[in-house]
């Protein structure tokens, strides 16, 4: 049989078997869930991803298997529903329930069949499941299960950053439409994206919380200006954007004109649990690996003779606290995830998982920079492009001094919890209440 005969067969078998997975009533036994679930793997899976994850998990499947690729035949899992197995069939899931989700999670994860589009599902969704019409749920979720509409979020400004409800951006409506002129900034794969989450204020003559409006913008259009930001370690992942005059039609207005906030705090506490780490349903981690990475090299490196590898009683020591600290943060957030997954809000209790999370990344990297020794210190750029040669755990320890900042900073956090989770009063405020035009603003 040819190629092309064969991926012809692969592809009927595929369909035949998405079409077995959305029969799945949500009444299913978990056993006929995952009978449909590995007969759709073997059907719809490359035979080289299905050997190596079969052999040795997901580590094996990024041995044969590149990024490109992956993203090349996504739109097969994304029409399968998997996904977003617990969300409704009408918005590309299957409806099953959470308990049911977790089983099919479980049968993917040695196949390393991780989400594309992590912003559109954990920021953009939680809104529009929140607050959206019908009609937007319709438009929107479906592309984003499937990847084919990539999205971001512009909520933070150079003036904006922690006080996120002083921002500054305007939204005038024109008609049918809503003109918007401002700067976002520290915008994560805007230079990667088709579509943004968008907080504007709508109103300057009421207090902050409350002159602001939640929108959805086409990134594709003359109004919008994308300017990558280049990290320390040499790679781009932010963005500065300039609005001038971009419009967006009514109809993606989320929530009612000035009640943005509220709509926003769906898009940060399923920012905040999608950065939370292990567990967490989101981005497993940003920056480095975890401690199994750090074990494995504290060991290459004892073999090898040096110092300070895992035959060092007190870095051993130091590396086996890490992980006790990174299993209780992954059982912190799977209850979480269990709340979400009920279509419960992560509420305020995503910041715990944040907050741990960004400080135990952190410590991890350190650790793992220590484990190198010396061969963390200096290295060869390539024809100026240091960035390209920096070891793995250097990089991985530069891109982690940002956790404690992204996604809300430590500090915001805590202030979260302790009036939220804990009940402490607010903070004193001498300008609480007044309008957002007669604030004093750098």
């Amino acid at each position: 049989m040819r190629d092309d005969e064969r991926d012809g067969v692969a592809r009927t078998r595929a369909i035949g078997n998405e079409a077995e997975l959305l029969a799945v009533s949500a009444q299913a036994s978990a056993d006929d869930v995952v009978a449909a679930v590995r007969n759709w793997i073997d059907a719809a899976v490359p035979a080289a991803w299905l050997e190596a994850g079969r052999r040795g998990g997901p580590a094996a499947v990024r041995q044969v298997r590149s990024r490109a690729e992956y993203e090349a035949w996504y739109p097969t899992f994304g029409r399968s529903g998997l996904a977003a197995a617990s969300w409704p069939r009408a918005y590309g899931g299957l409806g099953l329930s959470p308990e049911l989700a977790r089983r099919v999670d479980e049968e993917l994860r040695p196949f390393n069949l991780g989400r594309l589009n992590p912003l559109g599902l954990n920021l953009a969704a939680p809104a529009l499941f929140a607050h959206g019409t019908e009609e937007q749920r319709l438009r929107f979720l479906p592309p984003i299960v499937r990847n084919e509409e990539v999205w971001c979020q512009l909520f933070s400004e150079p003036g904006a950053g922690s006080d996120l409800a002083s921002l500054a951006t305007r939204a005038e409506q024109d008609d049918d439409d809503w003109v918007i002129t401002g700067q976002k900034v520290w915008t994560t794969w805007a230079h990667l994206s088709d579509w943004a989450v968008l907080l504007a204020r709508t109103d300057v003559h009421v207090p902050k919380r409350r002159g602001l409006t939640y929108f959805l913008v086409d990134l594709h259009q003359s109004g919008v200006e994308i300017r990558p930001l280049r990290h320390m370690g040499g790679e781009v992942d932010f963005n500065e954007v300039f609005l001038d005059g971009a419009r967006v039609p009514d109809t993606c207005r989320v929530g009612a004109v000035g009640a943005g906030w509220e709509v926003a705090n769906a898009t940060l506490s399923g920012e905040r649990q999608m950065v939370s780490g292990a567990g967490s349903g989101g981005v497993d981690r940003i920056g480095g690996s975890g401690v199994g990475h750090l074990i494995g090299l504290a060991r290459q490196r004892s073999a090898h003779g040096g110092s300070g590898g895992w035959d060092d009683p007190v870095q051993r020591d130091e590396i086996t606290r890490l992980y006790c600290e990174e299993r209780v943060r992954e059982w912190t957030n799977l209850r979480v995830r269990r709340q979400v997954r009920a279509g419960r809000s992560p509420g305020a209790e995503s910041s715990v998982g944040k907050v741990h999370q960004g400080q135990l990344n952190q410590r991890v990297q350190l650790v793992a920079t220590g484990v190198l020794g010396l061969a963390a210190t200096a290295w060869l750029g390539d024809g100026g492009d240091y960035g390209a040669t920096l070891p793995y755990e250097v990089r991985g320890m530069l891109r982690s001094r940002a956790n404690t900042i992204e996604g809300g900073t430590t500090e915001i956090n805590k202030n979260i919890l302790g009036e939220r989770v804990l009940g402490l009063p607010r903070e004193p405020d001498r300008f609480v209440g007044a309008p957002w035009d007669e604030v004093p603003r750098s």
